[in-house]
């Protein structure tokens, strides 16, 4: 689905796993890349060869959505779970760097029909401690995510899809490592991530990044008469491998989120949407084909091609008033409004 990413920029990368403190962050965890596996799959192969030393990128992007009732003192809500994975791979189909994190937003309603505003739209990753797991005992969720996300390193997706225990637990190597919560999701992520796989300029010593900026439409949106209130949340993805040490971007992907809980004028839900699909996962059937335009999806692409070779700041440079890109933006044909992708690289090193 998605296009292969080929542009290879004019960095000479160095092997090292620190990264200097202008990007923020340590290296991301590598395996070893040397031969191991004659496993192959399909998401695995690639289309074209990978240049030497460099690695394909991939972003995958699972969903759940589920809506209550309100009652008299209790409101209703919608949640939508957006979680989602970013990995480098080498041409042995093994997982050189992960990194996940999880947008869990809820949307809510009262028993009259009036749309809720949510405060609070930061991602479990961007929580920290203020998450609450380590309030019962447990390590945090940022904490058991990352020793997930070292075991995956150095596997190939079968050995990936192989940690899933019965329950959506992990497999003995998951919970001894540090992983003790539900990690059903972040296999499901990952899955797609390997299905998305493009040819880029990322390496061992690249850093992955993952930003994610949910906004809330309310607007006008209560129930009334015999029309259905809503409360829509749309979650927007941008996430990249960078240079460790320009922090410029090698690889980068993009989506979004958008999910409308519908309700009636006694707090009834009426969200009945069986599967939850990304912008990107809607293809052609996003529609903005059907108004002469490019379908989003193509659009994003043409985004993503401008912030090759940039910074996140200089990223958040290519918006001009009202939202837009600017003219290097539209040129290259994206039309669509890109504060959501410039407010989700701003997120980068949180």
């Amino acid at each position: 689905m998605k296009k292969l990413l080929c542009v290879i920029l004019s960095v000479l990368m160095i092997s090292t796993l620190t990264v200097l403190a202008s990007c923020g962050e340590e290296a991301t965890t590598t395996a070893a890349t040397t031969a191991a596996t004659t496993e192959a799959t399909t998401a695995t192969t690639p289309d074209v060869p990978t240049p030497a030393g460099t690695l394909k990128f991939g972003v995958g992007v699972s969903i759940t959505a589920s809506a209550t009732d309100a009652a008299e003192e209790k409101n209703g809500t919608g949640e939508v779970d957006s979680t989602v994975a970013v990995i480098t791979v080498d041409a042995d189909g093994k997982v050189v760097a992960c990194k996940i994190d999880v947008a869990q937003i809820k949307a809510s309603y009262t028993a009259d029909g009036k749309a809720v505003a949510t405060t609070d739209f930061r991602t479990k990753g961007e929580k920290g401690n203020d998450y609450g797991m380590s309030r019962t005992g447990k390590q945090e969720w940022y904490v058991q995510a990352a020793a997930f996300e070292g075991v995956v390193a150095g596997k190939t997706l079968n050995e990936i899809k192989a940690l899933v225990a019965e329950g959506g637990k992990g497999t003995e190597a998951v919970t001894t490592a540090g992983c003790t919560i539900g990690v059903e999701e972040f296999v499901k992520a990952i899955e797609k991530a390997f299905a998305n796989l493009a040819d880029s300029s990322a390496t061992s010593a690249s850093v992955l990044q993952l930003g994610m900026f949910t906004e809330q439409t309310l607007k006008d949106y209560d129930a009334e008469n015999e029309k259905d209130g809503s409360n829509e949340v749309d979650t927007t993805i941008f996430a990249a491998a960078i240079d460790a040490e320009s922090c410029k971007i090698l690889a980068v992907d993009t989506d979004c989120v958008q999910v409308k809980f519908t309700f009636d004028g006694t707090g009834k839900s009426t969200f009945t949407a069986t599967e939850v699909l990304s912008k990107r996962q809607k293809g052609d059937n996003y529609g903005m084909s059907r108004t002469g335009k490019l379908e989003w999806y193509a659009q994003a692409d043409a985004f993503e091609t401008v912030c090759l070779g940039k910074t996140a700041d200089e990223v958040a440079a290519l918006m001009v008033e009202g939202g837009k890109g600017n003219e290097a933006v539209t040129t290259a044909g994206c039309t669509i409004g890109i504060e959501g992708f410039v407010k989700a690289a701003e997120k980068f090193n949180y």
